[in-house]
């Protein structure tokens, strides 16, 4: 089944489109500090490697806002500004060529401010996010979420500002969810998604895949960044997989394994996990098609699998088939699966 995506008006961050059938962009976050020039560029490539296609830093000083100006000779991903409290943060930002401003409405508020930001981006041609919080926000209920970001939208369309990208985040899943679905149908501005404070690597990805996962399946999101406690590339790679499962792209084999049970007769979680960490090695991940590979555990369920994923192995007592497009090409031993498998995955472009 195809997601039958919301329609909205399109914005360019630096060369990616976001919004207007654009590919569903993937976001992340630095977490050092800015104006190490050095650490910023280090940090910002390790996204890049991962997949990172726009990349946010924190402007909490005008030492920040003028380290924009040398990280971006260092970097190909476009350069978000995120900032907070103090608008002319934002226009430093911006003079030292800034591909996009996030401003916080629950901090930065005055209608002067904004519009002053607003010019500056317009003449600069750059988006601005209305990046709301339930932290920051004067109520973390849905409803003052969106009327926070409304509210600041009206002042920049009253400015002729429409290079606007919105995001409403709130630290609990369904009032992120219900906030979302509420501003969804009050504009056509693109969203930007996310659970804020999703927590730690393990908490933090099943809130981010049921809160970010559920909207995309209704239709709803143009770009999106996982929040972990953790490894800013950590947050790109659950990003993929989320897109991934939902067949909105593809990025590389995507393997799909039973969960074992009493009839499974080979050591399926190694295998598994072997295979894994084989395919997710930077060389394959670049070079191999987004194709489905199964690995089953047991001759019940494992043929039916095997011949529905582009390639597979259906597992018996020490070794198994290798099917390849729904057809049994061989018998493999169990300690020649993961070898057998990655050489035929190698063969589809």
């Amino acid at each position: 089944m195809k997601i039958k995506r919301r329609k909205t008006r399109q914005i360019k961050v630096g060369s990616v489109r976001i919004g207007g059938g654009a590919p569903v962009s993937i976001q992340s976050m630095t977490n050092c500090d800015t104006s190490d020039v050095k650490s910023a560029v280090a940090q910002i490539r390790k996204l890049e490697a991962a997949g990172c296609e726009i990349v946010r830093v924190a402007v909490k000083d005008p030492e920040d806002a003028a380290a924009i100006a040398n990280i971006k000779k260092k970097i190909s991903v476009p350069l978000v500004s995120d900032i907070h409290f103090d608008y002319r943060l934002a226009l430093a930002a911006i003079d030292s060529g800034a591909d996009k401003i996030r401003i916080n409405p629950g901090n930065i508020w005055k209608h002067r401010e904004i519009s002053r930001v607003a010019k500056a981006a317009k003449e600069a041609r750059i988006p601005i996010r209305v990046g709301v919080n339930s932290g920051s926000a004067p109520s973390s209920t849905p409803d003052a979420l969106v009327k926070a970001a409304l509210s600041c939208v009206k002042v920049l369309e009253d400015h002729h500002f429409r290079d606007i990208i919105l995001s409403l985040k709130a630290s609990g899943v369904m009032p992120t969810i219900e906030a979302y679905r509420k501003i969804a149908s009050a504009c056509d501005y693109p969203l930007h998604l996310g659970v804020t404070a999703a927590g730690p690597y393990d908490s933090g990805i099943v809130k981010s895949s049921i809160g970010i996962g559920g909207l995309l399946a209704d239709g709803i999101g143009d770009t999106i960044r996982v929040s972990l406690t953790d490894d800013p590339a950590e947050e790109v790679e659950v990003a993929r997989r989320i897109l991934s499962a939902l067949n909105i792209r593809r990025f590389g084999p995507d393997i799909i394994s039973c969960p074992t049970c009493g009839r499974c007769r080979v050591d399926l979680v190694r295998i598994v996990a072997d295979l894994e960490s084989k395919l997710n090695s930077r060389r394959l991940k670049t070079c191999i098609a987004p194709i489905t590979v199964a690995v089953m555990g047991c001759e019940v369920n494992g043929p039916g699998e095997a011949r529905e994923a582009d390639i597979g192995i259906a597992a018996g007592k020490g070794s198994g088939v290798l099917f390849i497009n729904g057809k049994i090409v061989k018998r493999v031993k169990e300690k020649d699966f993961t070898s057998a498998l990655v050489k035929e995955i190698k063969k589809f472009k």
